[in-house]
Parts: structure tokens; sequence; C-alpha cells
């Protein structure tokens, strides 16, 4: 089953200028496709006219022609369209239909009349694929993101169609599931035969298996559509805010020469071997930098256990405490307790032991107002937080409840928005911007209230390189300059490389490390234990024999940051 757009253009209703411009593309049939491109390029607008919510659900202006399996889209029904395309989507919440996670993968049997009894084992199987099987009778939305990540997967690999779009479907994920994610899909490319079209831009997490393109897009335009070695060499990558492969920023940062015949866009093809002495070269360069600030508690956790049924700790003896200035990462699997700690110190939850202190003060004598004034979360899901229309509003709504005057509130308001990359947005209604730009103004929402704390629960999801780099690097500005204290929750092992100095690791509910990020990172074993996965900087000095793993992190963080 083939894809054509001919000279295709989109405009949403709620805007002037068109979404997607001019798009002409044709995917063949049983081709694995990589659409990357940074936030708010149009990709996921391309993803929802493949799978018929463009036209059937979310209204606009079509030009041009959409050709699925030689018939014009427009004249097809949005059942013809489930027929043929399985999608997973970002937004795991808005896909869920089952009251438990079993009933959700058996939804698409039960619409073609499966009996039960062939139903139970087919269910069984897809779960096991995706690591659910022991949560059938859990309802869908008291998972992490992660596992709704895998409910979704798991709902469509039931489902017998010609084409599976998955839009960002690394988003929620850990790193090890990640991996496992790909590995899931690729298996199936290999299976099956069936079309794949992954929308992501997290190129290198995508490159751990062959694709066979590489469409970028900009501004609602297609600017590439070349193979994944051809664009790692074009340049194209940096021009238009996608992160190349850490391991080819360190080999050129090494003074490494490569070409397309190197193979550059798959590390375990590419042999390394070759590019051993310049890398130990310049592994060697790294001087430490010895000079500590003295450490000043700010948050203090001792002993804090939690548990959500009474039976099952999601935390147990947790105890780390948060350094003023510090930019600390809270790190570890889908599930393992890391968004159960921001709830705690918002006062969402009160912890079954233990205590929270916040500048030697007991945080369980104060409200989740006054709370908020000291610590600013920023939560995983942007649907969670926002509560306004307008943008404007969203920002500014904070500040109403401090007494400023309009022209103050307009002010910080603006400040704020300018600083996350979105002033020129300002007047746009938020449902006219991607999932990553939400995220965007939800970051800004909380920055305009000047928190001592500021607490990002997985900030890279939704995010292009670009956006969180920039967004990144004023955290980091504001933690230089105003001195504000940051704890980063993620499993995004780039962030955490690049932004944070020490990492806490949670797995399983307990705390099994609290050390510097290199070290945690030089520590294959520990990373597994947590879910996570080492990163292409430790494979690439593993592979060519360098024995302080930890000291070519550093070399290549020190690097990176004089080069910015």
């Amino acid at each position: 089953m083939s894809i054509e757009f001919k000279n295709f253009t989109f405009r949403y209703d709620a805007l002037v200028n068109p979404t997607l411009k001019g798009i002409n593309l044709r995917i063949e049939k049983g081709e694995k496709v990589l659409i990357i491109g940074p936030s708010g390029s149009g990709k996921s607008t391309l993803g929802q006219c493949i799978n018929g919510l463009i036209p059937h659900a979310i209204e606009g202006h079509i030009h041009g022609e959409l050709l699925i399996d030689g018939k014009n889209s427009q004249k097809m029904s949005l059942v013809e369209y489930t027929e043929k395309v399985g999608t997973v989507l970002q937004d795991t919440d808005s896909q869920f239909v089952g009251l438990s996670v079993g009933e959700d993968i058996a939804f698409a049997l039960e619409n073609q009349c499966v009996s039960v009894a062939d139903m139970y084992p087919l269910v069984k199987a897809t779960a096991k694929m995706v690591d659910l099987e022991t949560l059938l009778n859990h309802a869908p939305h008291d998972l992490s993101g992660g596992q709704k990540q895998r409910v979704s997967l798991a709902g469509i690999l039931v489902d017998d169609v010609d084409v599976l779009l998955f839009d960002e479907p690394l988003a929620a994920l850990d790193p090890k599931t990640g991996k496992r994610t790909i590995e899931i899909i690729d298996q199936l490319h290999r299976d099956t035969g069936k079309t794949i079209i992954i929308i992501e831009h997290r190129l290198e997490d995508v490159l751990t298996h062959t694709v066979d393109r590489v469409i970028l897009m900009d501004n609602g335009s297609i600017v590439a559509d070349t193979t994944p070695n051809a664009i790692l060499m074009s340049g194209l990558l940096h021009e238009h805010g996608i992160r190349q492969p850490l391991y080819l920023s360190a080999l050129k940062h090494a003074g490494c020469h490569l070409s397309e015949s190197d193979n550059p866009a798959y590390l375990n093809l590419l042999d390394v071997d070759q590019f051993a002495t310049p890398l130990l070269q310049w592994a060697e360069e790294y001087t430490p930098n010895d000079g500590q600030p003295d450490a000043e508690p700010l948050l203090n956790i001792e002993g804090l256990t939690y548990s959500y049924d009474g039976e099952k700790n999601a935390l147990e003896d947790v105890s780390f405490s948060v350094n003023r200035g510090e930019i600390v990462s809270v790190l570890g699997k889908n599930g393992s307790g890391k968004s159960t700690i921001t709830k705690l110190i918002m006062g969402v939850l009160e912890p079954d032991s233990g205590t929270i202190c916040f500048n030697g003060e007991d945080f369980s004598q104060l409200s989740i107002f006054e709370r908020s004034k000291k610590v600013g979360v920023v939560m995983q899901n942007p649907n969670h937080m926002i509560s306004h229309h307008m943008i404007m509003d969203e920002v500014s709504f904070g500040l109403k409840n401090l007494g400023l005057s309009e022209e103050d509130i307009e002010q910080r308001a603006l400040n704020a928005l300018e600083l996350c990359g979105l002033s020129k947005y300002r007047h746009w209604p938020i449902d006219a911007l991607s999932y990553g730009q939400k995220k965007r103004v939800t970051i800004a929402s909380i920055l305009v209230m000047e928190p001592e704390l500021l607490v990002l629960d997985e900030p890279t999801a939704g995010q292009d390189y670009r956006n969180y780099s920039a967004m990144l690097s004023f955290i980091q500005r504001l933690n230089k300059e105003r001195g504000i204290t940051v704890m980063i929750i993620s499993h995004d092992m780039h962030l955490v490389l690049e932004y944070t100095t020490r990492s806490i690791v949670i797995a399983d509910s307990k705390l099994i490390a609290d050390a510097p990020m290199t070290s945690v990172f030089s520590q294959p074993n520990l990373l597994d234990q947590a879910n996570l996965a080492t990163t292409s900087l430790y494979q690439i000095a593993d592979r060519v024999g360098i024995k302080d793993i930890n000291g070519f992190m550093q070399q290549f963080i020190q690097t990176e940051s004089n080069t910015k």
C-alpha cells in the first residue's frame, strides 16, 4: 500500500498560514521511513493526514492530493483509514478506550468480532512482547508514561493494518524501554513487511536499527528526503536544529573525518578502530576542574516511604539532598517512583514516613500554596497543567494572585515567553500549539513566579534539540546568575549528560546511587538496573579501549560547552 502526497497544502481553521506547504512525497509499500524536524515543523500534522485525523477529526483547508493505496484520501471514510493505518500517538492518554490494559489491547479484536477464546492468547502474547503481561488488569490511566506508551503500542500490534505510524514513540520512555521499542518496530518491519512511519526527533535513538529513508521537515516543507548516512554528512541537521548522534560529535571534536561510505549513521556498523588514535589523544587533553563550592543543602529528603495502595511501596526509605545552586538529576526507569518524589515535594501526596525539609523548614507544616512559592514544578504532560485558552492568560495567571499591577504582570509574562522562545505566539490560543510548544508554555508559567527550586519532570519530552537546548541554557543561566536550584527528573541521557553534575538513581522504589553524573554513566550494570542505557559516548570509548571513560565524558562535556 503506497502513500502519496501531491502538492499538498493544509491550513488549520484556527490559523492564518498553512502548516503544510506544497508537500510532494511518496512512501512505498514495505518501506521504513523516519520523519524528523524541529517542534512546529509540521511533522505531526503530516502524520495526522496519513492516519485520517485530518480531515475527519481536525478541521482545516486542504489543497492538492493525498492518495492512500491510489485512492483520494478526501473520499475515504474514517473506518477505511483505520483499516489501513494504525497509530501510536505521542499523547497516549487520549488513545485509551478500555478500563484495563487487557481490554484496551483487545479493543481492535472486539471490533473485528474475534472470539474470546482466540482473543485471550493473542492479547497475552502481545502484552508479553512489550513487557506488560503483569499489568493486564491495571487501569491504563494509573500507569507511568512509558507503560502507557507500551499499552498503545500493544493496541495496534494486535490489529492487522498495512501501515504502522509511530508519532514520537520514544517521548515518554526510559532508554532501555525505548531501545526495546525500536527493536520491536524493527522486528515487526522484518517479519510482516508492513510500511513503518516513525515521527521522532531523537534521531540517534531511532538509528540503533536501519531505516530506508529520512525525511527532514521544517516550517511546513520537506527540506530533505534521503538516506540516514547522507543526512548526517550534509550539515542539514545542525542548520535545522536536530541533534546529531553524540558519538559523531565526539569524533568531530577529536578531529576525525568521516564520509558516507563509513556508515556514520549506525555506530554498530562504524569501524571505530581507524579513529582510535585521535580519540585517545583528545581524551587525554581533559584537565579536571578541582574547585568545588561548599555544599549547602536546600532540599533535604530523609527516609521517604510512600505506597499508593498500602501494599507495594512506590518509594522505600529514600534519602538524598539537593544543594543550593546545584543542577541535579533524578534518574530511573518508568514507574520507579521518580514522579512520586515530585508529588510528595509539592504536597499533593503525604508520605507514609520520612521528612522533607526546605531551607531547614519542615515541609509538612506548609500548605500546597505555601510550598508552590518556594518550589516550582513543571509536570511531564503539559495538558495536566494548562487551564486557560490563551497563552498570555496561562503564563500570567499565577502572578494575578500576588497583587502585582497589570503592567508588572504583563512585563514579567512577556519576559518569560521571550526566554522560552514563545513571544511571537503570545496572542495565540494554546490549542494551536504543538505538544513541545505547550510544554514551553507550562515552563514559562512556572518561571514567571521566580521559585527558589525548579523541578522539571521530563523537560525534553516532545521537545526538539534546538528548543530544549535554548530552554535549558536559559535555566542554566538562571542557575548561575540568580542562584535558582534545579532538579531534573528525566531518563533523557543526553540532557543529563550536558546539564547536570550529580545524579540520584532510583530503581524499584529504592535509591541505588547518588554520585557524580559521569561516574553513574560509566557503570553499565548500574544503568541496566535502572532501565537506563549506556550512551554512545560510553560505547565508542569502550570500543577503542579508553580506560578513563569518566574523564572521556568530562572532556566531551567541556568541549561541547566551549563550542556553544
